[in-house]
This record gives structure tokens, C-alpha cells and sequence, in this order.
């Protein structure tokens, strides 16, 4: 079984907000703990996002926000200042940001996640994309949970089974088909609209993986995932 590092670990407490990079998380049932637990949600009841969906809307002024974790539980920081989440004063900026009425809410039945519970990309995917590509790969764009080192481009998509990190177990789901956002303004990025095409032409618009949680516990940065990689081709 082929032996990966796990080299950052990035969890997004407000979907869609810019995240926060961490040294080590705690992973449940429902993914990594704290990770879009809330959401923008307007008077229709969509999640303020980069896109158009039957559960989404598209609100690009989400990604002028980031949120992190405290020890009081989680902050939201604009142009205009910061607030805890909820509150009253965070809902009243952010709707102003939208022109629209919106609030923070806790998710609760729905998952407010898009389609796994972790995402994972590996290193020479990126550092592919940026050579092949020509656009800047910042994995950033991409939103991940997970980075792992790898010495192979998409390596990633090629593993099967069970993934073990530290104690916890993942096993893979499915590639992870990219939207319009990886194109936007975010996390201190300037707006760059070539990626998505590109990728589009040249991996059918797919980078990184889904994985769903098979055994909770704990990652930490440094980690060696373990990967059975089945034969392609």
C-alpha cells in the first residue's frame, strides 16, 4: 500500500466563506468537525454560493467574508468588521453585501455540503494543472479539505478501498467536478477566468476526490494516509 503525507488540512465553517488552515481536526460521521456547519440563507431558503442550483444562488459577494473557529466558537470577518456567528449584526452586513435579506444558519437535516463529505486533492494534480494548464493551481481555488503530497498527477482518482490516516478510515466515492467558482475573486485571490475552461478541455472539468468517513478520529497535519491504488488502463 503506497504511503502519502498529509500536508494541510483546510476547513470552511461558513459554506462558501473563505476557510482556515489547520494543524489537526477532529472527524465524525458527517466529515471533518465544524466544516460548513452554517450557510447564507435567503428568504427562499437556497445557500448563498458560486452557482445557480435547485438548492444554491448564486451571491459572488459570499467570498468577500471569511470565517474561522474560536474558542468561543466561529467568526466572520468583512471589509466592515467582524462578528460571531450567529448574529444579528454579521446578517445585517451580509444582506447589505447581497441586497437581499439573508441569514447564518446551523445546518440541520439537509447537509449543507455539495456532494461528499471530504475533499482531497494531491500535489502533483496542482502543480500539474499549473504546468499544463497555465493557470496559477492554488489549491485554494478548489476549496479542498485535505492536501496530500503525491509524486504523481491524479494519483488520487486511482485509489480504491479503504484510505487510512492516523485513525481515521475514508474510502473513496467519486471525482469531484468543478463549477465556475474555481474562476473567482476568494481567500485573497485576484479573479481568474481560465481555469475552468481549461480544465474543462483538458480533464472533463474534474479535480480531486470525494471520500466518505468510514472510521471517525483524528487528522493531523504530517499524517501518512495509506492508499491502495487499483489498476488503470
Amino acid at each position: 500500500m503506497p504511503s502519502y503525507l498529509l500536508q494541510e488540512i483546510r476547513r470552511y465553517p461558513v459554506k462558501a466563506m473563505g476557510g482556515e488552515s489547520l494543524a489537526s481536526v477532529a472527524v465524525d460521521g458527517r466529515g471533518l468537525v465544524g466544516d460548513r456547519a452554517y450557510a447564507v440563507v435567503d428568504g427562499d431558503g437556497k445557500l448563498a454560493t458560486g452557482k445557480h442550483s435547485r438548492r444554491f444562488r448564486r451571491r459572488d459577494e459570499v467570498f468577500e467574508f471569511a470565517a474561522r473557529t474560536t474558542g468561543e466558537g466561529v467568526a466572520v470577518r468583512g471589509r466592515d468588521g467582524e462578528w460571531s456567528v450567529p448574529s444579528v449584526g454579521l446578517d445585517a452586513a451580509l444582506s447589505e453585501a447581497m441586497g437581499d435579506p439573508v441569514r447564518v444558519l446551523a445546518e440541520t437535516t439537509t447537509p449543507y455540503f455539495d456532494a461528499g463529505q471530504v475533499s482531497l486533492v494531491g500535489t502533483a494534480s496542482l502543480d500539474w494543472c499549473r504546468e499544463h494548464l497555465g493557470v496559477d493551481a492554488d489549491r485554494r481555488r478548489i476549496r479542498p479539505n485535505l492536501v496530500v503530497q503525491t509524486d504523481r498527477p491524479f494519483v488520487e482518482e486511482t485509489w480504491a478501498g479503504v484510505v487510512e490516516t492516523g485513525d481515521v478510515r475514508l474510502t473513496p466515492v467519486d471525482r469531484i467536478e468543478r463549477c465556475r467558482m474555481i474562476d473567482i475573486a476568494q481567500e485573497g485571490l485576484p479573479r481568474d477566468g481560465n481555469w475552468l475552461k481549461a480544465l474543462t478541455a483538458a480533464r472533463e472539468m474534474s479535480l480531486g476526490v470525494y471520500l466518505a468517513v468510514v472510521q471517525p478520529g483524528t487528522l493531523r497535519v504530517g499524517d501518512e494516509l495509506g492508499a491502495s491504488v487499483r489498476a488503470v488502463g
